[in-house]
């Protein structure tokens, strides 16, 4: 089951209430909370069923169905959902006495244009949030509003995770393989790095490079615990990799941050993107997690800004040079002890 912040249900809510009152000046010529009411009741269900929330399983089967026969089904389920929210709304706001002017069977019976207006605004919610989490949330809310149209500096952390081994995979289970191992990895990501405030800035190959503002980044050490996060939720489920990969996913997390220059670019397609030394340092050095034997590398730099907790441990690993940097940088190696409870990692 895919699981959203509960920004997004507020989101959703608010929108879906908001269309229930359009639809009243709509079609009656005035607002009332009773259109809200009954928008929450028709379309929150389906929202909720296209996102996994319910009947994940049905969802699923569905979504493996060929195109025809998916938009047959999923019009079906829509239909079904919105014939029994109405009833049930119809049939709490008549027994409440909001609706005595009516009758219980005009209450509950489902008025055509309802069907097309709650499809409407469900097939409208889900295209913004598909587009939302196909642009990342910090990036669609930055480039809705125009934030990054000029070039701005600012400061951010940059965490590259990279799977190892990728290649050998490949060439020992083939391409398509190696993609499904992928993207089953990528898509354990998702989670901790919500849950961590990050956001999941593109794919690279094997590697993901997952972003955060400096100040939301160090609050609370999220950065740092965003990737322990990842590694326990793979040993979480040691077995189903084991059973569908035959494998456990290796990983190898570097954390660096600065001063990056943030702009957005392109015409036909648009993507914010960063420049400058901060992206570069970060990515060499994840390199030099195999030379030094360190699955988890951080910069003294960032490091200095963040005080640890007795569960993370870091071992000095001095200055080491990196390529393309004109000076050495200071690399400290992490591990946390699974016996300790999980403290915050608090701003220094």
């Amino acid at each position: 089951m895919r699981k959203y912040s509960f920004g997004f249900w507020i989101f959703a809510v608010c929108a879906i209430a908001a269309s229930g009152v359009l639809y009243g000046i709509l079609f009656y010529g005035r607002s009332s909370a009773i259109g809200a009411i009954f928008a929450l009741f028709v379309c929150v269900p389906i929202i909720a069923f296209e996102r996994g929330a319910i009947f994940p399983r049905l969802y699923a089967w569905i979504s493996a169905r060929s195109t025809p026969v998916y938009i047959v089904l999923t019009f079906l389920v829509y239909y079904a959902l919105i014939n029994i929210g109405f009833t049930v709304c119809g049939s709490l706001l008549w027994w409440l006495g909001f609706l005595q002017e009516t009758t219980w069977a005009e209450a509950t019976m489902l008025p055509e244009n309802v069907v097309f207006y709650a499809l409407g605004v469900s097939a409208i919610l889900s295209f913004v949030t598909r587009i939302r989490e196909l642009l990342g949330r910090g990036i669609f809310v930055s480039l809705l509003f125009g934030r990054y149209r000029r070039p701005i500096e600012e400061e951010r952390i940059f965490l590259f995770i990279d799977l190892v081994g990728s290649t050998s995979f490949a060439e020992e289970f083939g391409d398509l393989r190696a993609q499904q191992f992928l993207s089953a990895l990528f898509a354990a990501f998702a989670e901790p790095v919500r849950r961590r405030k990050g956001t999941i800035d593109d794919y690279v190959g094997d590697a993901a490079i997952i972003t955060w503002p400096m100040r939301r980044g160090i609050r609370k050490g999220r950065c740092i615990h965003c990737v322990f996060d990842i590694l326990d939720s793979i040993e979480a489920n040691r077995e189903k990799w084991l059973r569908d990969f035959g494998r456990i996913p290796q990983l190898r997390a570097a954390l660096h941050g600065g001063s990056v220059i943030t702009a957005e670019i392109g015409v036909d397609h648009h993507k914010i993107t960063y420049f400058g030394d901060t992206v570069n340092t970060a990515a060499r050095l994840e390199s030099l997690c195999r030379t030094l034997e360190s699955p988890v590398l951080i910069s003294n730099e960032l490091a200095s800004r963040m005080k640890l907790s007795g569960d993370i441990k870091s071992e000095n690993l001095g200055a080491h040079a990196v390529r393309g940097r004109g000076q050495s940088l200071g690399v400290i190696a992490l591990t946390r002890d699974k016996q300790l409870s999980r403290g915050s990692v608090q701003p220094a």
